[in-house]
């Protein structure tokens, strides 16, 4: 089915099936018991920075059971842990992580495609060598923030090539290891592991290996599938806030983390093309959708300030794009939710 041509209603309901569906694959019993049958063989804590585009699905790509890596998405995959709230988020939950003894590998991605510039990301104007200074210079606040000794927090810069969702992992000494061209060759992976990141604690780069060697076999099954590549912008949805992890589909939504002190920018950025997708047709334009949505961990004071949250993110990409695109602003259909992180489902409030 082509949600794309739907009427907007359709695609609105088709959006939230789809969430109720995540949630139930995600609290399903085989599920729960597969994170932690996993935790249990591969205890490091994997946290992922990457773009907003859809994509970009490091579980998938790594068959990694869901909930096991952390995400943490914005729009054109850019980062500051000088942003307030970027900093007590990552902060907290590496902390967290820490309390039980645990230690963190934090995958600082970029995204490229071999086969068409344009394919890249529209964030760095698809200039990839831009890209990689910028996660360069995320990894150096990690290590300022964490530790350059990396003994308990190990910052990666990944490539991933979208073509054939293949992880390239960037080395301490400039060398890299690009899973499409290693030829699924699992034996020396952990020499090469090895050669690539010295200073990694033993326990990380055993936790690294499945990842890996789950994305060697993902990569062989695009190779077969000879799946298509679709370029074109049809995204037909803004995302504000956290919680957004069912929507890994490509040009569906626009997502815009809480993190930067200027959410005006990339509000603005995500309505121009909203706006631009409905002039050339890529999508009716009878309507889009604007979804704020903030997780809680426990009911009572999490889910009320969550509640708040929400409605503040809503009302002001709301006021964002009323003041800069107002005929845009008449097609959009506002919705607003929860997350309740322990079942990943989401839960709408009421419309505004």
């Amino acid at each position: 089915m082509d949600i794309h041509r739907k009427p907007i209603q359709e695609r609105i309901a088709w959006l939230f099936d789809l969430a109720r569906r995540h949630s139930a694959d995600y609290a399903s019993p085989e599920a729960f018991l597969a994170r932690k049958r996993y935790l249990a063989l591969h205890p490091t804590a994997i946290m992922v920075l990457k773009c907003m585009d859809g994509r970009i699905n490091i579980p998938v790509a790594t068959q990694t059971p869901i909930g096991i890596i952390q995400p943490f998405r914005n729009l054109g995959g850019m980062f500051n842990l000088g942003w307030p709230h970027l900093g007590e988020v990552l902060t907290g939950h590496v902390n967290d992580v820490v309390s039980t003894g645990r230690r963190a590998l934090i995958l600082i991605t970029y995204h490229f495609s071999r086969g068409d510039p344009r394919r890249g990301c529209a964030g760095f104007n698809h200039d990839t060598r831009a890209a990689i200074a910028h996660t360069q210079e995320v990894k150096a606040q990690v290590e300022h923030t964490f530790g350059a000794a990396h003994a308990t927090v190990y910052p990666i810069v990944c490539g991933f090539e979208t073509d054939e969702d293949a992880l390239v992992l960037h080395g301490v000494n400039g060398q890299t290891l690009d899973a499409s061209a290693a030829g699924g060759d699992v034996a020396t992976l952990p020499h090469r592991l090895a050669a690539l990141f010295p200073d990694m604690p033993a326990q990380v780069r055993e936790d690294i290996l499945p990842l890996i060697v789950g994305n060697f076999e993902h990569i062989e099954a695009v190779r077969r599938a000879k799946r298509q590549l679709d370029i074109e912008h049809r995204e037909w949805i803004i995302c504000a806030g956290r919680g957004f992890d069912f929507m890994h589909m490509p040009n569906l939504a626009l997502i815009i983390g809480p993190y930067s002190p200027d959410l005006a920018d990339p509000i603005r950025k995500a309505a121009a093309i909203i706006q631009a997708n409905m002039e050339e047709r890529r999508i009716p334009d009878d309507g889009f959708l604007l979804l704020a949505s903030s997780p809680y961990q426990e009911v009572g004071v999490d889910r009320a300030r969550a509640e708040l949250k929400s409605r503040f993110l809503s009302q002001f990409a709301a006021t964002v794009i009323g003041g800069e695109f107002p005929d845009l602003a008449g097609k959009m259909f506002r919705k607003t939710a929860v997350l309740n992180w322990g079942s990943r489902a989401l839960e709408p409030l009421d419309d505004a």
